[in-house]
């Protein structure tokens, strides 16, 4: 894979967005499989003929088997003020995912802590008062149910690593395609969990932009109607 294979949703001088591919690693890794910070650096170098590397920011991730819309910075003004709009809670990130099973709630704010331990790449949810224990928040509605599986939205609060992941098995019902936290025959399956929406203003013009973007027209997820609850749309002034 190189940059040709990306989909570049929005370019300016400032700000890059673009659909992150499932199973492609937001940079480089012990793995040595193409990333997307270095295949998107390589992008400007070539596009801009710049001489050397190319400078890009990296202000958020998703988990390698997640796909979706993703943003990088073009400048390290840009980086910075996107990072402070993420940490203030004025960048708006849903995810679109497909759980095994059926929430007891079809709507519900999840509140817990959560833990990382490097030792196995895996993240727990703990006793608040755990050291070093991370709050972690999110939004769900169920928007539909059919053979075992649930489609629910996600708006993130706070952006733990694996928080999703997390907290949706933490219900009982974790994402379909979870190898890691889930389990049973589903678990084998891609990851079903896709970041689908990115709202935020522009951090230098401050006009209000929104990117959309479906999930991969393959199964689990075509046995939903998504277009039912998502629709496609260009980026937009409010």
């Amino acid at each position: 894979m190189t940059y040709k294979d990306l989909q570049i949703l929005f370019e300016d001088n400032h700000l890059l967005v673009v659909v992150k591919p499932v199973d492609v690693p937001v940079q480089a890794d012990a793995s040595g499989d193409p990333d997307m910070l270095t295949m998107l650096k390589r992008y400007l170098v070539e596009k801009y003929n710049k001489s050397g590397d190319a400078y890009l920011g990296l202000v958020h991730r998703l988990d390698r088997p997640t796909g979706g819309v993703m943003m990088f910075a073009k400048t390290s003004k840009c980086a910075e003020r996107l990072c402070e709009a993420i940490k203030n809670g004025d960048v708006d990130k849903k995810y679109l995912a497909i759980l095994d099973g059926s929430p007891r709630y079809k709507a519900d704010k999840l509140m817990c802590y959560l833990k990382k331990f490097s030792d196995t790449n895996t993240v727990k949810i703990v006793p608040a008062l755990t050291e070093g224990a991370k709050y972690a928040e999110l939004d769900y509605k169920v928007l539909a149910e059919k053979q075992g599986m649930s489609l629910v939205s996600v708006k993130l609060i706070t952006g733990r690593g694996h928080q999703i992941r997390v907290q949706m098995a933490g219900m009982g019902t974790p994402i379909v395609g979870d190898r890691r936290y889930g389990n049973g025959i589903k678990s084998k399956l891609p990851l079903c969990l896709w970041a689908t929406e990115l709202r935020l203003s522009h951090p230098i013009s401050g006009k209000t932009m929104v990117f959309r973007v479906y999930p991969p027209e393959t199964e689990p997820w075509t046995a939903f109607d998504v277009d039912a609850f998502l629709r496609l749309s260009a980026p937009t002034d409010d």
